[in-house]
């Protein structure tokens, strides 16, 4: 009997512990997580996802019209592009290795609805197939960004070297030759001539170097003379900015220093030159020479109207300008001109390329210099200075470029490496390295 009731109680339990809710067996409680918000990809003004996209290079042998066949493109939509759009985008001038987009339908036809050409980072031109054909050019948005830049210039270094070693974009260095093309022969820099320099980097995105923008001041030390140089608009009529100095004086001249960019002067004007090949006989040398790889650009160091443009014995191809009643100049040895007789040029128009053309023995531009009608040396020339600031634009441009002044005073110059504070240090001593 016992063990019946044991029985009939052991079952009862169980069925009790199934019925009872405190017994139940808790299943663990998931929480549905919100679904993820698609951000949507826009670039260049288009939502890509709206798309199958395209990234692709132009390669050698590319032409606009078979990638837009290619792509199922109708032929008439490239013809009226070519004639119609000619001036926005000229379907002959891709070139080789410019980045593009084709963003494509997303049905099984894949045809091709926009082309997107990037000129260059920050500019690129589209081509909406869509519907009637529609080009247009456009830029991506850039950030700029202050930056400050300084160097010592040391033996046997360049203004060139010194910005790249730290890392500067090269344009500042063109940028920087440029402001002072007319007040500073770059090919005769001094070791401890010292430079400063106010720029503006641009990014895309906040964060993609798109190069380095204009200068906006700077500050040149060469043989112990300053010069302050400030981008000002001289001309709002004209858009033209110019670069003017401390006193409102303007940086340019009317003649650059020289007619071809960082080369180096391989013969100066001289009357007593003696050659050996000549028997050492006074053969005078009455231009300045600077050796340049073959086909570098030449420029016109001032406005002027070609005379001639000719080849003619020992001077090869050559161009002569006039300039005005008092100065022409001369070029000589090129490869080729590019420009004919009774052609208007501009300042730093490229009138032809380097050249080992007549009597040279190596790729150079002989520059020749006259001053009414009489051959002189142009580095020693005091050439005639542009206009300076106009006296009403002046009260603003002092506000203006105080306190940039300032910030270049400011700016310190690199610390030397360590080894070159030792030598320094050991050599104010007396201390000499055995």
């Amino acid at each position: 009997m016992n063990k019946y009731w044991g029985i009939v109680l052991s079952l009862t339990f169980m069925f009790s512990c199934k019925e009872d809710p405190s017994f139940v067996k808790e299943e663990p409680i998931t929480e549905a997580l919100p679904l993820k918000e698609t951000v949507p990809v826009i670039q260049f003004g288009f939502n890509l996802d709206d798309f199958k996209v395209e990234h692709d290079t132009v390669r050698r042998g590319d032409s606009f019209g078979e990638l837009m066949i290619e792509n199922k493109v109708d032929y008439p939509k490239i013809a009226k592009l070519s004639e119609a759009y000619r001036d926005t985008f000229d379907v002959r001038k891709i070139r080789v290795g410019k980045p593009y987009l084709i963003l494509k339908s997303k049905d099984t036809s894949e045809t091709a609805q926009v082309f997107i050409y990037e000129n260059d980072p920050i500019n690129y031109t589209v081509v909406d197939f869509r519907d009637s054909v529609v080009a247009y050019k456009k830029k991506k948005q850039v950030k700029y960004v202050e930056r400050e830049a300084s160097g010592i210039i040391e033996n046997g270094s360049s203004i060139s070297q010194v910005i790249q070693e730290q890392g500067i974009d090269y344009n500042v260095t063109n940028n920087l030759s440029e402001i002072y093309a007319w007040t500073i022969d770059f090919f005769k820099l001094d070791a401890g001539d010292k430079f400063k320099v106010i720029y503006k980097e641009k990014y895309i995105n906040d964060s993609i170097y798109a190069g380095a923008g204009p200068i906006e001041a700077a500050y040149f030390e060469h043989n112990g003379r300053p010069i302050y140089a400030f981008a000002y608009e001289n001309d709002s009529l004209k858009n033209i900015i110019d670069y003017f100095d401390e006193d409102a004086n303007n940086l340019r001249r009317t003649f650059l220093r020289a007619p071809v960019k960082f080369s180096r002067i391989s013969s100066r004007y001289n009357l007593t030159r003696r050659i050996r090949y000549y028997g050492y006989k006074v053969r005078p040398h009455k231009g300045t020479d600077y050796a340049a790889p073959v086909g570098t650009p030449i420029m016109a160091t001032a406005d002027g109207t070609v005379i001639e443009s000719r080849r003619k014995g020992g001077n090869g191809n050559y161009v002569k300008i006039r300039h005005n009643g008092t100065y022409d100049t001369q070029y000589l040895h090129m490869k080729k001109q590019n420009v004919k007789n009774g052609q208007f040029v501009r300042q730093g128009d490229v009138i032809g390329w380097v050249g080992m053309t007549g009597n040279t023995g190596g790729p150079h531009v002989c520059y020749r210099f006259w001053r009414n009608g009489k051959q002189v040396d142009p580095l020693k020339e005091e050439l005639p200075v542009a206009e300076p600031l106009a006296e009403a634009l002046q009260p603003d441009y002092f506000v203006y470029i105080n306190p940039i002044k300032a910030q270049l005073d400011c700016v310190e110059y690199p610390n030397p490496p360590i080894d070159k504070q030792l030598l320094t240090l050991n050599q104010e001593n007396g201390i000499t390295e055995h």
